[in-house]
C-alpha cells in the first residue's frame, strides 16, 4: 500500500470523527455537512489559496437557501410555480454573481452549499429553521478548514516524518 494512501486513511479516520463528536457538544446538529464541504475543497485540488473563496461561496449559499425558502413560501402562486420561479431566478443569478466575482466566490461551493441548505432547512420552512443557517455555515467552514485543509496538512506532516 502506498504511504500516501495510508496517511490519508489515518487522517480521514482520525480528524473527521473528532469533529463528529465535538459538533454535537457545540450544538451543531448537522456536523456531517463538514464532510460534504471538505469534498468540494479536495475536488478543487486541496488549494489552500482557494479556501477563502470556497468559504465565501458556502456562506453565500446559506444566504441563498434562506432567501429561496422565504421566496418559495411567500410568492403568490402555486407551490410548484413558486419553487420553479425561485430556483430558476436564483440559480441564474448565482452563476452570474459567482462569475462576476470569481476571484472571491467559488461557484461549485455556492451550488453545492445551496443544495445542502435547501435539503436541511426546506422541510422546516423559514419559521422552523431557527439557528440552522448558522449551524450549517459553521459546519461548512469546518469542512473547508479543519477537514479539508486540516487532513491535507496532517497527511503532509505524517509523510514528512517518513521521508
Amino acid at each position: 500500500m502506498k504511504k500516501e494512501v495510508l496517511a490519508l486513511a489515518v487522517g480521514i479516520g482520525l480528524l473527521p470523527p473528532i469533529w463528529a463528536v465535538l459538533s454535537g457538544y457545540a450544538g451543531i446538529t448537522c456536523g456531517a455537512v463538514a464532510l460534504i464541504c471538505a469534498g468540494i475543497y479536495v475536488a478543487n485540488g486541496n488549494k489552500v489559496e482557494d479556501g477563502p473563496k470556497i468559504s465565501i461561496g458556502f456562506l453565500m449559499a446559506i444566504l441563498w437557501a434562506v432567501i429561496a425558502l422565504w421566496s418559495m413560501e411567500n410568492l403568490p402562486f402555486s407551490a410548484d410555480i413558486n419553487t420553479f420561479a425561485t430556483l430558476a431566478v436564483m440559480g441564474f443569478a448565482a452563476v452570474l454573481i459567482a462569475n462576476a466575482f470569481e476571484k472571491w466566490i467559488y461557484l461549485p461551493a455556492v451550488l453545492c452549499g445551496w443544495a445542502i441548505g435547501l435539503t436541511i432547512m426546506g422541510p422546516l420552512g423559514t419559521a422552523g429553521m431557527g439557528t440552522l443557517p448558522i449551524q450549517i455555515g459553521v459546519a461548512m467552514l469546518v469542512g473547508v478548514w479543519y477537514v479539508g485543509w486540516g487532513v491535507d496538512a496532517f497527511c503532509k506532516l505524517l509523510l514528512k516524518g517518513r521521508e
